[in-house]
């Protein structure tokens, strides 16, 4: 019939050359990256979020800087307490040496107790920025991590304050005293410095357990690993206590050694423990 419409109109079919234009992908888009829930970011997406994650540790940073400008003298005698366990007396064993002294010990005590108590704030956002890249069951692991980690910077810092900081500078004053160097004095901007930077120390080198766990939570490492390489994790560990402490002295150091081999002692029998509850569940 004249008047009815042909086959090839009902069902066109598309031209060769355009066919393979919509199949083809274009090549003037960016590479993109799959994330942990499948969804796709680009590179600058990446860019970006970093750009954002440093934004908000700054202002973390600021933020808890300024919050420690008001508590400045309130920290400092609390920096004096350790001495006074040490047995000296902070009013004749502290001096001032410098008429800008006053400045210069308060911008240290907002800088370094600032940063200590950002650090939790600033691990939070980067293991934001790391999250989706991750699977779900990383993700889980990795929330965990910054959990522990929270407790364990704060038990770090607690202890070093409470235990380590007393009788480390009590050690330090018996040995110049042995060796015929009695201190009559120490300016007080160095002891503060001292003081906050030890502080830190100890508050990061505590997060060891954080990293072992986690890499043993992703099945990276296993205790008996952990066990076959415990004479070179003590040499390392003990590399790592000379490197982040604030002086050179072999007390200090060992002060804060021991606490990390018991640490990572502890996380060899925790990663027995869930290897062993693991194998019972199969």
């Amino acid at each position: 019939m004249n008047g009815a419409p042909s086959e090839a109109r009902l069902n066109p079919e598309p031209e060769p050359g355009r066919l393979r234009m919509t199949l083809e992908p274009s090549t003037d888009r960016e590479p993109e990256e799959a994330d942990g829930d499948g969804l796709r970011k680009s590179f600058l997406g990446h860019l970006e979020d970093l750009r954002a994650m440093l934004i908000r540790s700054g202002v973390a940073l600021a933020v808890c800087m300024l919050a420690v400008i008001p508590l400045a003298p309130r920290i400092l005698n609390l920096a004096k307490i350790p001495l006074v366990r040490a047995g000296k007396d902070p009013e004749e064993f502290l001096r001032v040496m410098a008429v800008g002294a006053g400045l210069s010990i308060t911008m240290r005590i907002v800088f370094w107790g600032g940063l200590i108590v950002s650090l939790p704030l600033i691990l939070w956002f980067v293991g934001r920025f790391v999250f989706p890249g991750l699977t779900r069951r990383e993700r889980r692991a990795a929330l965990t991590a910054l959990g522990a980690a929270t407790v364990l910077f704060a038990g770090g810092v607690l202890m070093g304050y409470l235990a380590m900081l007393p009788f480390g500078l009590r050690m330090m004053f018996r040995v110049s005293d042995w060796v015929g160097a009695p201190l009559a004095f120490v300016e007080l901007g160095d002891y503060v410095g001292f003081v906050l930077r030890f502080l830190l120390a100890f508050g990061i080198t505590f997060e060891l357990p954080v990293v072992v766990l986690a890499l043993g939570a992703l099945g990276i490492v296993t205790q008996a690993q952990l066990r076959k390489k415990r004479r070179h994790v003590i040499v390392a560990l003990m590399a790592v206590a000379m490197v982040v402490t604030p002086t050179t002295d072999p007390y200090t150091m060992l002060l804060m050694a021991a606490p990390l081999v018991a640490l990572y002692e502890a996380c060899i029998w925790i990663l027995w423990y869930r290897e062993r509850k693991d194998r019972r569940k199969r």
